[in-house]
């Protein structure tokens, strides 16, 4: 699932980079080879277009890197384990044992009977 999301997160950033590039903030660009008045889509309409892909494309972006985020393998995969994972693992296992007994253990007092 990961890789099918990393795909088309590739796709999206390919298309943005060229939906970006084919704009032009002076005018220019896709929307002024588009500027006589008999063609269906005018200059205005061009450039909405553009700007309404640009943001769909960010959106879109935004939503694949954080379903991608959200499915990515975090398991190790028989990896072998750190020093501090084993030890939290061997912590985890082991029977509780107070840190600081709350009593101390009794004393056994011999008797001693002198005859």
């Amino acid at each position: 699932m990961f890789t099918f999301i990393s795909v088309l997160i590739l796709i999206v950033c390919v298309l943005m980079v060229l939906i970006v590039l084919v704009q032009n903030s002076k005018g220019g660009g896709l929307a002024s080879n588009f500027s006589s008045s008999n063609q269906i889509m005018g200059v205005k309409k061009t450039t909405d277009f553009l700007e309404k892909a640009t943001w769909v494309l960010a959106l879109s972006l935004f939503i694949l890197c954080m379903l991608a985020a959200a499915t990515i393998d975090r398991g190790n995969n028989g990896a072998p384990k750190s020093a501090i994972e084993q030890q939290l693992q061997e912590t985890e296992t082991a029977p509780e044992t107070p840190v600081f007994p709350t009593e101390a253990p009794a004393k056994e007092e011999k008797t001693e009977k002198t005859e």
